[in-house]
């Protein structure tokens, strides 16, 4: 039987083979809204690297953990969203993985640029990140982005670190890794000079994984990252907005915060930006 559905999607694929349209709207993947599709399924699709603690990382029973997990599930109770579906990808992978709508959203800790905003839709700030120079313990020949020109430069491929190692290090030879954990672990073996991380997740795996690796030097820069999603998704970007924004108020952001991040204050971290004194 051929149904009226079906009559459409046909009548439009023939408009668009002729070029009277410019898309079918009858692909698997065309949907509406974002937020309307989560809530009539009942599961936010999150996004999220489940490789950089302590931002997200999965713990000894093999389940997500971390600020941005605790994040999500936080965000996905206000938007009345029963349940969270974590969905692990990487950083090279999430913008295109959200256009393609194989996920909701990602809360991972991406910076929020120009060049990204092209493409997919942010939320407001829910984390500001400092970026470190981790080198080999014992090394003091680098003692900060002066000293890198020349070097093996470790990062994760996708980020801001990755574009900032090739862009502003002269005669850097950058090497390219799926998490920060590998691009440390080269560096305490001497298979890279440093590499450019999170400072409280570098910290953290050193710690966690005996790395012998160490920060020095001052922050290279500091990242204001927030949650990416579909662009023209205005409702959800607005409703996204107020969840973080009553979780800053309310005192949910610092609570959670204060429990991956060695006792921080994000929410006071992410005023002091608003209010143009963040470092």
């Amino acid at each position: 039987m051929i149904t009226h559905q079906t009559s459409r999607c046909l009548l439009l694929t023939a408009l668009f083979v002729t070029g009277a349209v410019t898309a079918t709207g009858c692909s698997a993947g065309a949907s509406g809204s974002t937020l309307d599709n989560a809530r009539s399924k009942g599961t936010l699709r999150v996004a999220l690297t489940e490789a950089n603690p302590p931002w997200n990382f999965l713990d000894g029973n093999n389940k997500p953990a971390g600020y941005d997990v605790d994040v999500a599930r936080e965000l996905a109770k206000r938007l009345g969203i029963g349940k969270v579906e974590f969905v692990g990808s990487d950083f090279g992978s999430f913008i295109e993985g959200v256009r393609a709508e194989r996920f909701d959203i990602v809360i991972s800790g991406q910076t929020i640029t120009a060049e990204r905003e092209k493409q997919v839709g942010f939320s407001r700030p829910y984390e500001v990140n400092g970026v470190s120079v981790f080198t080999r313990t014992g090394n003091t020949s680098v003692t900060g982005l002066a000293s890198l020109k020349g070097r093996t430069i470790a990062v994760t491929e996708g980020t801001t670190q990755a574009e900032y190692a090739r862009t502003k290090i002269p005669g850097a030879r950058i090497k390219t890794y799926k998490n920060a954990t590998l691009a440390l672990t080269d560096v305490g073996q001497g298979r890279a000079d440093a590499a450019l991380v999170s400072k409280f997740q570098g910290a953290y795996l050193a710690d966690k994984n005996n790395l012998r690796v160490k920060a020095t030097g001052a922050l290279l820069e500091t990242e204001v990252n927030g949650m990416t999603f579909r662009k023209g998704q205005k409702d959800f970007k607005a409703k996204v907005d107020k969840a973080l924004n009553d979780m800053i108020t309310d005192g949910t952001l610092s609570t959670i915060s204060r429990r991956w991040l060695g006792g921080l204050d994000m929410a006071r971290e992410l005023r002091n930006l608003h209010a143009g004194t963040a470092s």
